[in-house]
């Protein structure tokens, strides 16, 4: 990850509202992010940590494709989750997004070109199973 200014989600946690409007869940969760005493009370400590840190890496980098091989494993989801992405939490909760880009870059075979993606919108902090 580099140290310039361009990054997934720009300076610290600016997220975008949700497209189908759901501004109360995107306060919510703007609101969750930059408390560390409200994501600690809901993910417990060590999900609170690794939370931030997953964050703070989202902000750093360049592209998605940095996350390929860093730890949480930064995955596609499928079925009514598709063209969202998790990165694993404690206790099995996922940080989830979507990258911002509509439609999503794509690569010749159809599927998500991780290089191509330069920004995101974080959607959820929980679990979804």
């Amino acid at each position: 990850m580099s140290g310039r200014t361009h990054n997934l989600i720009g300076t610290g946690v600016r997220l975008a509202p949700l497209r189908d409007g759901r501004l109360l869940q995107y306060t919510k969760l703007q609101t969750l992010c930059a408390s560390g005493r409200d994501l600690q009370r809901q993910l417990g400590t060590a999900g609170a940590k690794k939370a931030k840190s997953h964050l703070a890496s989202i902000a750093a980098a360049d592209t998605l494709a940095e996350f390929r091989h860093l730890p949480g494993r930064c995955h596609e989801l499928e079925a009514d989750r598709a063209g969202q992405l998790a990165l694993n939490l404690p206790d099995g909760k996922r940080l989830v997004f979507e990258p911002t880009d509509d439609p999503p870059p794509t690569k010749p075979d159809g599927g998500l070109d991780w290089a191509a993606v330069r920004s995101v919108r974080i959607l959820e902090i929980g679990d979804y199973h």
